[in-house]
């Protein structure tokens, strides 16, 4: 078998086999395939699409080039949860323990945040004392104990998708569905979990943007979770302005404990209400409005923010910042943004403000990079309201204040104003299972 003719058949828009697609899914991470042939079956594959037989043949060679989680130890029936990615998209840490807290067995593998969205890892993280580099005993030990996990994404899970997604980066193939399918899919089935739940955003800060694109991916998605076995449910929802009204990693852990607290409403609130519903749905026989109601009762009675306390303590961290937000550390400078104009927000370009409060020392450029954990954007205003000249929109934070001229100038271009009261998109489109 060669890799020219591979290349060639995808070229020419015909089918691979499982056979050719396992035996270059094998090359290019032990290395055997150079990277510009590699590159150039991307390129095929981005311009020529796959069939749903070949994005599961690539998914499950992406899933066995490294090693399988063994969750035999757990003895219930396992969840996991994945988001598309977005700008503020704190769910895991509301999430996670909502669904913990009504009896699931959460293992949660997240990853650091990269460019213009966030990572669970980096806002766990800003927790002082919290470990997210857990070997699988005392993972499943702590799953068993208090019922949920969260962890960083072994170097060893799906090295392939790593290797692929490189040389996507450099040769703008990023955005193809079948790629970007079988990439988050091959993750979560090395993982292991029985059921599977995915939050697939769109919007203008999404990964995917387009609402036909979005839903196209969800569908192959689930399709992939169900042929492997898996249960699966997919939920599309809004991400075209920030969700909730903090961005950036302590910022964002201090408004996932309000939530949690019932001290928050809002859109936040509401996805996390559904994504723990489905969870508990996909690993009960309950029906999935009871499980919204307790969802919703878990955080009115104070389980859910008992159970992230639980979570916190078994992985290292101290929960009295949990307990009193104020010993977050502070950034130390901050600057307010004020509307330009009178009117309402009919537009917020959610990639931009990401792009903000990464400029803040939010995010990182390259995955090596130190990130401040304090710094990031407060919002007072999003779209749909009504606002006058000169009125604060949001908050600034960092710790470098010769970030923030440039911060403000992205943020400012960010926001578009009307005389009209925008209409707005729902906040969750649809499910699919």
């Amino acid at each position: 078998m060669r890799m020219y003719d591979i290349i060639a058949k995808k070229r020419d828009g015909l089918e691979l086999t499982g056979e050719e697609i396992t035996f270059f899914t094998q090359g290019c991470t032990n290395g055997t395939i150079p990277d510009y042939q590699t590159a150039a079956l991307l390129m095929a594959i981005y311009l020529n699409g796959m069939s749903d037989n070949e994005v599961l043949a690539l998914t499950l060679a992406m899933r066995d080039s490294g090693e399988t989680a063994n969750l035999t130890d757990i003895k219930e029936k396992t969840v996991d949860k994945h988001s598309t990615g977005g700008v503020g998209d704190k769910t895991t840490m509301v999430v996670v323990p909502i669904a913990a807290a009504l009896g699931c067995k959460v293992v949660k593998m997240s990853g650091r945040g990269l460019g213009h969205t966030g990572g669970t890892v980096d806002k766990l993280e800003s927790i002082p004392g919290v470990c997210t580099e857990i070997n699988k005993d005392r993972m499943i030990e702590i799953v068993n104990s208090v019922g949920a996990c969260m962890v960083g994404h072994n170097e060893n899970i799906a090295p392939a998708d790593q290797k692929f997604y490189k040389l996507r980066d450099v040769t703008a193939t990023v955005d193809s569905l079948p790629l970007i399918a079988s990439s988050i899919m091959s993750k979560k089935l090395a993982c292991a979990s029985d059921c599977i739940l995915l939050d697939v955003k769109f919007g203008s800060g999404a990964l995917v943007t387009d609402i036909g694109e979005a839903m196209a991916l969800a569908n192959d998605m689930v399709k992939i979770g169900k042929s492997a076995g898996k249960k699966m449910a997919a939920v599309l929802t809004n991400m075209d302005m920030p969700l909730g009204y903090a961005v950036g990693n302590s910022l964002e852990v201090i408004e996932a404990i309000k939530v949690l607290k019932g001290e928050q409403k809002g859109d936040l609130y509401e996805i996390c209400i559904e994504l723990a519903a489905h969870m508990a749905h996909l690993t009960s026989r309950l029906p999935l409005t009871e499980c919204r109601k307790l969802s919703a009762e878990a955080i009115d009675n104070g389980t859910a923010f008992e159970k992230f306390k639980e979570i916190v303590a078994a992985q290292g961290g101290d929960t009295a910042y949990l307990d009193d937000v104020e010993l977050f550390e502070k950034a130390e400078y901050c600057t307010e943004v004020k509307a330009e104009h009178t009117g309402y927000i009919s537009h917020m370009n959610t990639q931009l403000i990401g792009k903000a409060s990464m400029s803040l020392g939010a995010g990182r450029g390259l995955i090596d990079e130190n990130i401040d954990h304090a710094a990031g954007i407060t919002l007072e205003k999003k779209t749909g309201d009504f606002v006058n000249e000169g009125d604060v929109i949001a908050t600034l934070y960092t710790n470098d204040d010769s970030k923030i001229c440039d911060a403000a100038v992205i943020f400012d271009s960010a926001i578009e104003y009307s005389q009209i009261m925008p209409e707005l998109p729902p906040l969750i489109y649809d499910v699919i299972k």
